[in-house]
């Protein structure tokens, strides 16, 4: 009998009955079904061509097939999950850059990269979804000669190709194993104390690190369930308490200010949920924003700080009693945490540096970008490109991205400052301070500002509103007003790009 996978040793629910996938209204997969649809698909994938240390792209719409495409594709090879948003030329790139031996898609799917697949020469798998289980579905795809390798994954296989953002430079490929999977997931599931009565609701993108492991993979290591709904909407999120009971959820700051902005409307939903925590990750989630979380739901907000580099998770604020600091992305939680300057010196508490981690949940390294590698490790430290320093306590403290700071002049501005100085205004429900070109300081600061429902504040309004809590030559040189600010795929706001998408460079 062939040992279980990498996989389906991370899901820590065994054959237990009880159920490892929920879809919204509709269907649940147990543990054990979950595992046989597993053995299942490698199986047909086999058929297929395809087997161990052979990469999978993965194109499908948000969801339990796609949770379960997911597991299913990392058992069998290496899953390369694709942002179902991507243009044809995006698809040609990454397809081209995974050198990915296979292309798994809907049944009746189109559309870039099915053609982008066909053009290449790559096989396309079609997934059939089987409406009666959430998640389950058969693979139906072209024969082909028999893999070199049809052994299950283990832990040292790579298990997940994802891109970095690439929003300055060609984006790099982040290689994870099936070790630094489960122990990212493992770590997440400890920080959050999650058991087997657990069950969360993923709102991220299953394209993306923040939903693929620690909503979908920490949860299951756990023994507990998570609710896959077609991404994220904030209309449908209440119904989704109510009809779905999750413990918890995860999200971007971006989607919880979306939460707060209907909860006025969703009372009875709020105070019948049966929330213990709420989690903010993948970008900077500003105090007062925790603190109408808190407010409004009645439960601790934890914000951790992940990046794919590291799986995800690198440090988190603890769950009560411990103590939680707003402003703070929490302590070490799982990989350790250090402050190092340029020259590779690791400084001491209080001090501003770049962060540095190390663990065994982090990449080895991107793949073929030895020049990349020799500029990400010093002595075994992977250098995240994040500012920040530890206090006494060791509660790391996030300054912003060193690409992102503003240097107007040779004064150095903190976006995350202003923005937090924007976010306090009353009439503001979301901010971004980011750079603009400048012919004689090089650069300046600007901001894009949505405002509340109902409200107006002016640009001069908000420039004294901000001039009155920071220093002079931090004030935003221009305020604009918008109907909404541009996001990256998994919904952060992003500042790098953004003076050319407001039309402030060319």
């Amino acid at each position: 009998m062939n040992p279980p996978c990498a996989v389906t040793a991370l899901l820590a629910g065994g054959e237990s009955d009880g159920p490892a996938l929920v879809e919204p209204g509709r269907a649940t997969i147990t543990y054990n079904d979950l595992q046989q649809l597993i053995t299942a698909t490698r199986a047909e994938l086999h058929r297929c061509g395809i087997g161990r240390g052979m990469r999978i792209a993965l194109q499908l719409a948000n969801g339990p097939v796609m949770a379960t495409a997911f597991l299913a594709a990392s058992a069998t090879g290496t899953a390369a999950p694709l942002n179902p948003a991507l243009r044809r030329e995006e698809c040609d790139f990454y397809l081209a850059d995974t050198r990915a031996a296979a292309l798994i898609a809907e049944a009746e799917a189109g559309g870039p990269a099915v053609a982008a697949a066909e053009a290449l020469d790559i096989p396309v798998i079609r997934v059939h979804a089987d409406v009666a289980t959430a998640g389950g579905f058969r693979v139906e795809g072209p024969e082909g000669a028999a893999p070199p390798d049809r052994a299950p994954a283990t832990v040292d296989d790579i298990a997940l190709l994802l891109h970095t953002s690439g929003t300055t430079a060609r984006p790099k490929l982040v290689p994870l194993t099936h070790a630094n999977l489960q122990a990212s997931a493992r770590n997440i599931a400890s920080t959050l104390e999650l058991t087997s009565g657990d069950r969360c609701l993923n709102v991220m993108p299953l394209f993306h690190i923040h939903g693929l492991v620690a909503c979908l993979a920490a949860p299951l290591s756990a023994g507990g369930s998570v609710v896959v709904p077609p991404g994220f909407d904030a209309f449908a999120f209440f119904r989704w308490l109510t009809d779905a009971a999750p413990t918890w959820y995860s999200a971007v700051p971006t989607m919880h200010q979306a939460v707060l902005a209907r909860a006025a409307r969703n009372r009875a939903a709020i105070g019948d949920s049966q929330l213990r925590f709420i989690r903010s990750s993948s970008a900077s989630l500003p105090p007062i924003v925790m603190t109408e979380l808190e407010e409004t739901f009645g439960v601790p907000v934890i914000e951790s700080y992940g990046m794919t580099e590291a799986a995800h998770q690198m440090a988190s604020n603890p769950l009560p009693p411990a103590v939680r600091k707003p402003g703070s992305v929490g302590l070490a939680a799982g990989p350790d945490v250090a402050i190092m300057d340029p020259d590779g010196n690791l400084l001491a508490r209080g001090t501003v540096g770049e962060v540095v981690i190390r663990g065994s949940n982090v990449t080895a390294g991107y793949l073929e970008r030895p020049e990349a590698n020799a500029e990400a490790f010093t002595d075994g430290w992977f250098r995240t490109g994040d500012l920040g320093r530890l206090d006494d306590d060791g509660y790391l403290f996030l300054e912003g991205r060193i690409k992102e700071i503003v240097n107007r002049g040779g004064e150095k501005i903190s976006p995350r400052e202003i923005d937090e100085a924007l976010l306090a205004h009353p009439d503001v429900a979301q901010a971004v301070a980011f750079a603009v070109p400048h012919p004689k300081l090089g650069e300046d600061l600007a901001a894009a500002v949505v405002a509340a429902d109902g409200r107006e504040p002016t640009p001069e309004e908000l420039r004294q509103f901000v001039a009155e809590r920071v220093a002079a030559f931090k004030v935003p040189r221009k305020v604009l007003i918008v109907d909404e600010i541009p996001k990256g795929p998994t919904g952060k706001l992003q500042r790098i790009g953004l003076a050319r998408q407001l039309g402030l460079a060319s």
